[in-house]
């Protein structure tokens, strides 16, 4: 009896939740590829969405901001919702760069973007709820799984450069509680035109006044992390801005992180509907997902300086989209070539959307790339080419479809990769 007793407590020893819950297959793949670099192997690793530091610096004015905050023995706890003059500053921010008004207190600032998709997730979700989601798209899967969502995965295509369309969001909009949307879109890079997430906004207030004093609103996540990377003439919207309605039903996710290489800062902010981002920061209190005080004080010093923010975006962008260019340049001229290989026009963010379709094909001891994870695997090894297939974000197993990250990537890199990689599909046969 008492072994049983063990037994059990063994099998029950935590949560289902946590039973269940799965690790970042991104993560994962990006430490095989730490492994393989550790033994000393040369590998071209486009495999994480952050930036390296030796390349892609954080501000100058940023980092004495930081500098001097420190020196200024700003270490104890900040507001929980973030430090007034921060959320001031950010204020501001978006209203001049971004067009949209949000006061101080609609504002909520933590330790980066991730503890704000956890805290709306929790604000807004009962078990049980539905949340709606494009794929490919990052986490939503383990966010639904955290908060005991049900998820509503709508598979999008090449054609759409893979964002989502309001007609595929219609059949699932009765039992949504929460559309979860980023736009640029991780993993793509891709970004929705004014028609298209126009189109989506009316969608949701339709389908709202439907709801009135009878259920629950359903909520839109709208994930802009990337806003300020749009090169060329993409142009960047957001819901608010096309339908004014969608104010009621919208939280932001924004933050330093991305437009300012600065991801290891932890400065993010949301913001929306007063009642929502009060909630979130009871959340991000409990949990203590504060970003440094610190750090904030140099963010709403900094965010404040306009000489020093477009100096820096502007060379950061350029740099970024040369990178971009250069790889999306490579691919068509191996696709002229007539490998089985494709890329969609860079439009915003740090990824590139490739296509590297060698599924049937041999390899020289005669093995057959049977699946993506054979593909996936022989880059690695052959090519010494890190990419995350698109299933590693939601896609169907079969995608032949990958995220390129330019972030750890030099201008020197990129001819370097197209010689390991025409040569290993020169390989195959």
């Amino acid at each position: 009896m008492a072994q049983e007793i063990a037994n059990l407590n063994k099998e029950f020893l935590l949560s289902e939740m946590a039973e269940n819950l799965v690790g970042s297959e991104i993560i994962k793949l990006a430490n095989e590829v730490g492994a393989k670099i550790k033994n000393g192997e040369s590998v071209f690793n486009l495999t994480i969405g952050d930036f390296d530091p030796s390349i892609f610096p954080i501000p100058e004015a940023l980092k004495n901001e930081i500098i001097e905050a420190y020196r200024a023995n700003q270490t104890n706890y900040p507001a929980s919702n973030g430090i007034v003059e921060l959320r001031k500053a950010v204020s501001d921010f978006l209203l001049a760069r971004g067009g949209v008004t949000y006061n101080e207190n609609q504002i909520l600032i933590a330790g980066g973007g991730r503890p704000l998709i956890y805290a709306a997730f929790q604000a807004i979700i009962d078990p049980g709820d539905s949340v709606v989601f494009p794929v490919p798209s990052w986490n939503n899967n383990h966010y639904c799984h955290l908060s005991g969502a049900l998820q509503v995965p709508i598979e999008t295509v090449a054609e759409d450069h893979f964002m989502l369309k309001a007609e595929a969001l219609k059949p699932h909009i009765e039992r949504a509680n929460l559309i979860a949307l980023c736009s640029p879109l991780n993993p793509t890079g891709t970004t929705f035109s004014k028609e298209g997430l126009t189109d989506i906004c009316n969608v949701i207030v339709q389908e709202n006044k439907r709801r009135a004093g009878v259920q629950k609103p359903v909520y839109l996540l709208f994930d802009q992390i990337y806003w300020q990377l749009t090169f060329g003439d993409t142009v960047h919207h957001n819901p608010v801005e096309l339908v004014p309605e969608m104010r009621d039903y919208t939280v932001f996710i924004d933050g330093m992180s991305k437009a300012f290489a600065a991801t290891g800062v932890r400065i993010g902010w949301g913001f929306g509907p007063q009642k929502i981002i009060d909630k979130m920061k009871a959340i991000v209190g409990h949990i203590g997902a504060w970003s440094p005080k610190a750090e904030q004080v140099a963010a709403g010093n900094f965010l404040r300086e306009d000489e020093s923010v477009n100096s820096y975006l502007k060379e950061f962008k350029l740099r970024i989209e040369q990178r971009l260019d250069g790889f999306f340049k490579g691919f068509k001229e191996l696709k002229s070539m007539g490998y089985q290989v494709d890329a969609i026009d860079p439009q915003a963010a740090m990824y590139l959307t490739v296509k590297i379709d060698l599924k049937g094909q041999k390899t020289e001891d005669g093995t057959v790339l049977e699946n993506t994870s054979d593909v996936t695997r022989y880059l690695l090894d052959e090519a010494k080419i890190a990419l995350v297939p698109f299933h590693a974000f939601g896609a169907e197993p079969k995608s032949p479809w990958y995220r390129l990250s330019i972030g750890t990537t030099s201008m020197n890199d990129i001819d370097r990769f197209f010689d390991n990689l025409k040569d290993a599909l020169a390989k195959l046969s």
